[in-house]
C-alpha cells in the first residue's frame, strides 16, 4: 500500500512547487519563493507519495490574527484519491484560530465555499504592454529602496490586514525587481514593484492615492523593465482600478475569487490597484 506523508517544504520542494504553479498556467514571479520562505518558513506544506512529492499548499501566518492560504495543488496523476484533501486539512489545521484568506480558482470555489471560506471580491488578472504615463504635478516617483524602510512597511500595512516586514523587504529587494514610491507633499501616497514572470513581467503590489499615480507608478516600472507585456491583479471592487487598468489598453487573462472564513478584512480597499501575491496575498 503506498505511503502517504505531509511535511514542511524544503528548498528544493519550493522551487518544485513554483513549477508546479508554472505547470498550472498561474505565471508566479520569478524570485518570488525567496520572499515567500521569508515571510513564513514553516508555512509551505508538501506531501509525498513512497516519498514523491506529489501535492503542496502554503499556509502562511502574519501575526497572531490572519493567515493565507495558496499554492493548492495536486499533481494530475493523484488528483481524485484524497490526497489533496489530507494536505489541505492539515494546513488549515496550521491556521486554526486565524482569520484566513485565499485566492480560489474557478474550480474551486464551491469546494472553498463548503470549508468555510466566503467571497469578497474577485482580483482579475489583466495583461498587456504598457507605455509611459505622466507624473501628477507635484509628485516626485522614487525608488522604494531608497526609502527608509519604516515608511515603506506604513504605507503596505494600509493595504493588508498584518505587519509582513520579512517578506516586503525581499518582495523590493531581489535581484532583477524594480520598485517604486510615489512621494508627494513629503509622504508616500503610492507604491509598486515589477519582477520578471514565466509570461508576462507582474506588477504587485499597485498602491496609489489616485488612478493617475497608479498609472504613473504602473507605466514607469514597465519602461525600467523593459517589459513587452505586463500582469497585474486587480480587485473588481476598486471600481477605479478596472476603469484604470481597462483604459490602459489591458485586458482579463485570469480571475480568481478572493475569500475570507472570517469576513474581509479593513484595508484602503480605494487605493488597493494590484494585490501584490495571489498565493500570499
Amino acid at each position: 500500500m503506498a505511503h502517504y506523508s505531509i511535511g514542511t517544504a524544503s528548498a528544493d520542494d519550493m522551487a518544485l512547487m513554483r513549477s508546479w504553479a508554472v505547470d498550472e498556467g498561474w505565471n508566479p514571479g520569478v524570485g518570488d519563493i525567496h520572499a515567500f520562505h521569508a515571510a513564513d518558513p514553516s508555512g509551505f506544506l508538501v506531501g509525498r507519495l513512497d516519498g514523491r512529492p506529489v501535492s503542496c499548499i502554503s499556509v502562511v501566518r502574519y501575526e497572531s490574527h490572519f493567515g493565507f492560504l495558496g499554492f493548492y495543488i495536486a499533481r494530475p496523476e493523484i488528483r481524485g484519491q484524497g490526497y489533496g484533501i489530507q494536505i489541505w486539512r492539515a494546513g488549515m489545521t496550521w491556521l486554526a484560530g486565524r482569520n484566513v484568506g485565499l485566492d480560489g480558482v474557478v474550480a474551486q470555489q464551491e469546494n472553498y465555499r463548503k470549508s468555510g471560506f466566503a467571497l469578497a471580491w474577485n482580483n482579475i488578472r489583466y495583461e498587456g504592454a504598457l507605455a509611459p504615463a505622466a507624473v501628477p504635478e507635484s509628485v516626485e516617483l522614487v525608488e522604494a529602496r531608497s526609502m527608509p524602510f519604516d515608511l515603506l512597511a506604513a504605507c503596505d500595512r494600509r493595504f493588508f490586514p498584518a505587519r509582513r516586514d520579512a517578506f516586503l523587504s525581499c518582495w523590493i529587494g531581489l535581484p532583477g525587481r524594480h520598485a517604486l514610491v510615489a512621494v508627494r507633499e513629503g509622504r508616500i501616497d503610492g507604491m509598486a514593484a515589477i519582477r520578471p514572470g514565466s509570461g508576462a513581467a507582474r506588477i504587485g503590489p499597485l498602491y496609489a492615492g489616485t488612478p493617475q499615480i497608479a498609472a504613473a507608478l504602473a507605466g514607469e516600472l514597465a519602461r525600467r523593465s523593459q517589459a513587452a507585456t505586463v500582469a497585474i491583479d486587480v480587485p473588481d471592487r476598486n471600481r477605479a482600478a478596472m476603469a484604470l487598468v481597462e483604459s490602459l489598453g489591458l485586458r482579463p487573462a485570469f480571475e480568481t475569487a478572493r475569500m475570507y472564513t472570517k469576513g474581509a478584512p479593513e484595508i484602503d480597499m480605494a487605493g488597493l490597484f494590484g494585490v501584490a501575491s495571489l498565493e500570499l496575498g
